[in-house]
């Protein structure tokens, strides 16, 4: 009964790779919270009960026929994940990444200290160690300033090599 319904949701058992496994594991407790009824599929009912909980009494029928109408038929968690994956899908991200880096450069120069990036990320968040630090380093040398080039850096996590010198 599961490969039927993958095939009329039109292939969408792929959306499975688009995301890390631990980020599944994150999408499934949400839908599991949302999903109120356990019933498996995703209702008007089901997002009524849950907005209530979050303290939105007053939802009309309208908006949550909308929001159920978002899907092409009745919400299971793969219709979910898809959903999401098709959200997602419309960022760029490496201008979401250069938009982050950017606001540690307000000059507009495109580059950051290198002392001031190590502060912040030995120091803030989820903070590198010093093998990632010296992993970093290795991969964007800063120049003889000791700028970084944030922008090649936003390359490579989004395109996995640098770019070619022009």
């Amino acid at each position: 009964m599961f490969n039927r319904r993958q095939q009329t949701e039109g292939g969408s058992s792929n959306v499975f790779s688009m995301f890390e496994q631990s980020q599944i594991q994150e999408y499934k407790e949400a839908f599991t919270i949302i999903d109120q009824n356990r019933d498996g599929i995703i209702s008007k009912d089901d997002l009524r009960d849950v907005l209530a909980t979050m303290g939105q009494l007053n939802v009309k029928n309208e908006e949550l026929e909308a929001m159920v109408k978002e899907a092409s038929g009745p919400i299971n968690f793969t219709v979910f994940l898809t959903m999401f994956g098709e959200k997602l899908k419309g960022a760029d991200p490496e201008d979401v990444i250069v938009s982050a880096f950017k606001v540690l450069d307000p000059e507009g120069t495109g580059t950051i200290k290198k002392e001031f990036l190590d502060e912040l990320l030995t120091t803030q968040c989820d903070r590198f160690t010093a093998e990632e630090m010296t992993n970093l380093w290795a991969a964007f040398p800063p120049d003889v300033a000791g700028n970084v080039d944030y922008k090649n850096i936003c390359y490579v996590i989004t395109h996995g090599e640098e770019k070619e010198e022009e």
